[in-house]
């Protein structure tokens, strides 16, 4: 099965390849002007034109496929016009050297909340006017963001100034920078909030997304006269845990002429089963679905892929590896504990990661009590690996109809 797009110039598709009997599990090819990318692939998180403490090219040598950087963080630094003047994102950072490679940007919208405002998961602080928009707040009331329907004013979480995002200027960034797919703009909302707040900002988001598609299809006719390749538009689902709105949302979205759908929120564990099915079960099956943000559990890339995702992200992986928390196949452990102070077997003996084929959990346990950048690069490498692998291989097991047994013997043996 495969997407076709009405432009032919839009060098851009997605091709069905496989799917997995009794599940939501499909195995694809996402093409893009800078490559394609075989799906389910883990997008390795690169917040600000870098994946912390990695190179490209290290990254590249770990299979990774596409790197997913941020709107809000790159607007502010170095600015969206540098990195357009430098060549786009994946020339700006040399992600695959001349041809480069695929390339995501989020839309800054949960950074504008998380960031612009301070906002810290469990506190609910949003208030609504009289005229239906909200203040965001906590703490902190210096730290506002302030939602209305045009869009969001904040505060900028490096000098404080006063800022403002609407869909279209989120979507002229993410031109601006250059990525091969964006996600529209879209209102986070708290982990506590009502019901009926929940409606608003799902109401909201899907009158952002009618915005940023009109934006897009300016800023397309404008790219392409001027020689530039196709940029992709996926909306963000939203509708917290209700299902009815879960619903609501991508029927809404699924409607709209856009490329692919991104799945917004901050997901608890066990949720994904349920959220993730309500809303694929409603999106176009030929399009592919992201899930953005999945936390750190292992399980949930397993879950995700078994109710239709074809792509995920996820920052937890390197920010634990900077912290010393390791994943290996039989779970996590902190690499600067005592313990490991005389432990000279590789991170997890059965990794092929470039730390594991060359260096020992007591050197790595020495550069990170030392506190030397190289402890954080092979503490890193070694985590990125991990999650990129085991993606690999889910899609594997999806075409060879395997899934189910790597599902079990690998979860029963992770703790």
């Amino acid at each position: 099965m495969k997407q076709t797009d009405k432009d032919s110039e839009k060098d851009y598709s997605f091709t069905i390849t496989k799917t997995l009997p009794g599940t939501m599990a499909r195995a694809g090819v996402l093409h893009t002007p800078h490559g394609d990318i075989q799906t389910p692939a883990f997008m390795v998180g690169g917040t600000q034109a870098t994946v912390k403490a990695l190179t490209p090219e290290m990254v590249e040598a770990m299979n990774g496929q596409a790197i997913l950087a941020n709107t809000y963080h790159l607007m502010l630094r170095p600015g969206a016009e540098v990195v357009e003047k430098a060549g786009g994102l994946a020339k700006f950072m040399n992600w695959g050297g001349e041809k480069g490679k695929p390339t995501f940007t989020d839309s800054g919208g949960f950074q504008v909340f998380s960031l612009g405002m301070a906002y810290k998961k469990g506190i609910d602080a949003t208030s609504h006017s009289s005229k239906g928009d909200s203040t965001q707040a906590t703490h902190s009331a210096t730290q506002l963001a302030k939602v209305d329907d045009e869009g969001v004013s904040f505060r900028s979480h490096l000098d404080g100034s006063k800022l403002r995002m609407t869909p279209e200027s989120s979507m002229q960034l993410q031109w601006q920078i250059g990525a091969d797919i964006h996600m529209a703009f879209d209102e986070l909302t708290s982990p506590l909030a009502d019901k009926a707040y929940v409606r608003t900002a799902m109401e909201r988001t899907h009158a952002w997304a009618q915005r940023c598609v009109a934006e897009h299809a300016k800023q397309w006719v404008n790219h392409k006269a001027a020689g530039r390749p196709y940029q992709a538009l996926w909306p963000v689902v939203q509708g917290a845990r209700e299902e009815d709105l879960r619903r609501e949302s991508a029927k809404f979205l699924g409607a709209l002429d856009v490329d692919g759908f991104g799945i917004g929120g901050v997901f608890e564990p066990g949720e994904i089963p349920e959220v993730v099915r309500w809303v694929n079960e409603e999106l176009p099956i030929e399009k592919p679905k992201h899930l953005l943000g999945i936390g750190s559990a292992v399980s949930d890339l397993f879950l995700g892929v078994e109710y239709g995702v074809d792509t995920f992200d996820c920052i937890a992986f390197t920010r634990q590896a900077r912290n010393g928390s390791l994943y290996t196949a039989s779970g996590k452990l902190n690499i600067t504990n005592a313990a490991f102070k005389q432990d000279f077997t590789p991170i997890d003996a059965d990794c092929s990661c470039y730390t594991c084929k060359n260096y020992t959990r007591a050197y790595v346990h020495h550069l990170l009590r030392a506190g030397e950048i190289l402890g954080l690069t092979l503490a890193s490498i070694h985590n990125e690996h991990f999650v990129v692998d085991l993606v690999d291989r889910i899609r594997e097991s999806i075409m060879n109809e395997t899934f189910f047994e790597l599902k079990e013997k690998y979860l029963a043996h992770y703790s």
